[in-house]
């Protein structure tokens, strides 16, 4: 698939890149896209919940009233998870939520999503920029004149770009990262990738490996 790099003004450069098959072009599978966003989502979790078990309540431990002749259920603690106050049982505790993937399994999710998002007219390629300071004005301009305004966007660049970054980290519904670092999860939440001149190459390399 051969699609024309566009300028950060919108207008064709008059260049084309080859977008690779082996990348952008291959049978998705879906079931590899969920678990690797499942993987992802697993991993943002801090885990750090916790509530007071009945031996951590603190409360007196003495008999609250006598075992029998009250004409109730018998009663041992105030601590018991029946009264109000009492401690909760089987209560959630920290733990580690993120699980393994094998790099293959995560580089063929990508494979996936991005061959959807080919197929679907989802991605351009603008050539390689910069901003020489950061300046949200300029990057929205970028935006506009892609007609883009409002979309959901990821920009992936070659690499790590202060200026760029800064410029787009505001904007709504707006995102930028590096081939490096791109996930299935940021793919599949864009409506419209813009990938640049140099980092679709730099994407083929990586996810071929």
């Amino acid at each position: 698939m051969e699609l024309s790099v566009l300028n950060i003004k919108g207008q064709a450069t008059g260049k084309t890149v080859s977008l690779s098959d082996e990348v952008f072009g291959i049978e998705p599978n879906e079931h590899v896209v969920y678990l690797d966003v499942k993987q992802y989502l697993a991993n943002q979790r801090q885990g750090t919940h916790k509530s007071k078990e009945r031996a951590e309540v603190s409360y007196s431990t003495r008999k609250i009233k006598r075992q029998k002749g009250t004409g109730g259920a018998r009663a041992g603690s105030i601590k018991s998870p029946v009264f109000v106050g009492g401690g909760r049982v089987f209560g959630p505790r920290p733990r580690d939520y993120s699980f393994k993937l094998n790099k293959k399994v995560k580089a063929l999710a990508r494979k996936s999503v991005l061959s959807q998002k080919a197929k679907a007219n989802g991605i351009s390629v603008v050539e390689d920029f910069t901003f020489d300071a950061p300046k949200t004005k300029q990057y929205l301009s970028f935006l506009s004149a892609l007609s883009l305004t409002g979309k959901k966007t990821l920009l992936i660049l070659p690499e790590y770009n202060n200026n760029v970054y800064l410029s787009g980290r505001n904007i709504p519904k707006t995102n930028i990262t590096t081939a490096g670092d791109v996930n299935t999860y940021d793919l599949m939440n864009a409506e419209v990738l813009l990938i640049s001149e140099t980092a679709v190459s730099k994407l083929e390399n990586l996810l071929n490996k």
